[in-house]
């Protein structure tokens, strides 16, 4: 059975020895940010903060719901070490499933114990962290699901956007100009300076948090996707103050309104490559307009930085699926697709069948023609497991060759602002540059001149691998 709450997986996450509840009183400013930041790093468990300076007892915050591949394959029901493989195989299966979701009545969701209106608006009230020192305020989303509408078709967009508090009933944006949010906002509420409502919900069930990350096409609910990845439905009601539908068991939801007439500082912030993006800079303007809680409420904190986290995580499941079907449909003789966290969706490995410069040209093609915001992709032959970055890292310095095996491509207007390497120049024009590494071996060569790979997959015969490994406990080794 699917978990409807971040609070449901939490008891999962503690069963499996996922979980540390720290009972000692933390400080919302810096220190939670701090501690989840290392224990990201030496990839340690989710953490319960259950006792938060200047906060009521059982206001909590925590940290790293999906950081690991773990807590990822418990996510989606399956056994803990489930391979990266595997998981990527049985969310590539479920994410094309679509299951509508099921509408509560208010009087059934938990996201409604509590409402603040108005005046009331308070989101002081509630221990939103200052993540990094040097961040240009307390955020409230990091992992978020952030959700608006197009009124025109009735399609309803959820996205993860960073939103840092402004004043107690404002908040400041930074969706970036090639999000779906920001299409939205730009085709249907901009030209027509209206308002548009938006939902920011902390605390949902986990996988809603994995699709928020994911490249969900234009006009297609999220939502429905979220019930495929599921397996079973996910649990809605309408909002306060709009009729977005939001997460019934979410911790928090809050409800406002994005101006089209207003704009707030917004930043700098720890960002999910790995580095603070840039100085403070001109963000969307969120006027809040109501709250709705349960009662003692997880704030849902993300320690961005260096990877591994749940953002480079998420990303590199949801982010490859994605990759591999465009390529097929672009004509790539695909085998797999891999994001690895460590390259924060700015390194991808594409595995082919058939290689050469022609497939390459075409890998590269696709990521820029389509808008496609990474930088660099390593192409290797199908011998090569995508998943396996020492076979990779191996591939890439004996296959690729420095003068002809290298394409790239300029572009300008849609590139990634975060990419550390950008200019502020290239950042301020959105200029951006892709290149493939062709690390396969040539097509044209003949059989004979290509070199054998000295693994043992490949250097020994048939017979003597099924030797050896029928015989592999006989030798008393432990792998």
């Amino acid at each position: 059975m699917a978990f409807n709450s971040h609070r449901d997986f939490f008891e999962k996450l503690e069963k499996e020895g996922e979980l540390a509840c720290v009972k000692k009183e933390v400080d919302w400013d810096g220190e939670a940010g701090a501690i989840g930041r290392k224990t990201y790093e030496n990839q340690g468990p989710a953490i319960l903060f259950e006792k938060i300076k200047d906060y009521p007892e059982g206001y909590k915050i925590s940290n790293g719901t999906t950081g690991t591949w773990n807590r990822v394959a418990l996510s989606m029901e399956m056994a803990k070490h489930a391979p990266v493989r595997e998981i990527y195989k049985e969310y590539e299966t479920r994410v094309d499933v679509t299951i509508p979701p099921r509408i509560l009545k208010k009087s059934q969701a938990p996201c409604k114990e509590n409402i603040m209106l108005g005046d009331e608006v308070n989101l002081y009230e509630f221990p939103m962290p200052m993540i990094h020192q040097g961040d240009g305020g307390r955020y409230a989303g990091t992992w978020d699901v952030v959700i608006n509408k197009d009124p025109e078709t009735g399609w309803t967009n959820w996205g993860m956007y960073r939103f840092m508090i402004h004043t107690k009933n404002w908040l400041t944006g930074w969706p970036q100009t090639t999000s779906q949010f920001a299409f939205i906002m730009n085709k249907s509420y901009l030209p027509y300076n209206k308002p548009m409502p938006v939902a920011i919900v902390l605390g949902a069930d986990p996988l809603s948090h994995v699709i928020a990350t994911a490249g969900i096409k234009p006009y297609e609910n999220e939502a429905d996707h979220v019930g495929g990845l599921r397996r079973e439905a996910v649990e809605l009601v309408k909002c306060e103050t709009s009729d977005l539908m939001v997460p019934a068991h979410a911790e928090i939801v809050i409800e406002g309104e994005c101006m089209p007439d207003r704009i707030a500082p917004d930043g700098p912030f720890g960002e999910y490559p790995g580095y603070r993006s840039g100085t403070m800079c001109a963000g969307v303007a969120v006027k809040v307009k109501a709250i709705t809680y349960r009662t003692k409420p997880i704030v849902t904190m993300i320690a961005l930085g260096t990877p591994p986290d749940d953002s480079s995580i998420a990303a590199s499941l949801t982010a490859a699926v994605a990759m591999k079907k465009g390529l097929l449909r672009h004509g790539v003789p695909i085998t797999d697709v891999y994001v690895p966290p460590e390259g924060v969706t700015h390194l991808i490995v594409i595995g082919v069948t058939k290689g050469g410069i022609e497939t390459t040209r075409k890998v590269l093609d696709y990521f820029t023609l389509r808008r496609i915001m990474t930088n660099k992709h390593i192409v290797v032959d199908a011998d090569v497991d995508v998943f396996n970055m020492a076979e990779v890292l191996h591939c890439f310095a004996t296959r690729c060759h420095p003068g002809r095996g290298i394409l790239y491509e300029w572009y300008e207007g849609r590139s990634n602002s975060l990419t550390p390497f950008y200019s502020p120049e290239e950042r301020r024009k959105l200029k951006g540059c892709s290149v493939a590494f062709d690390s396969t071996w040539p097509p044209e060569w003949e059989k004979e001149i290509v070199p054998v790979k000295s693994s043992f997959k490949t250097i020994y015969s048939k017979e003597m691998i099924d030797k050896v490994n029928s015989n592999w406990d006989s030798y008393g080794i432990k792998l």
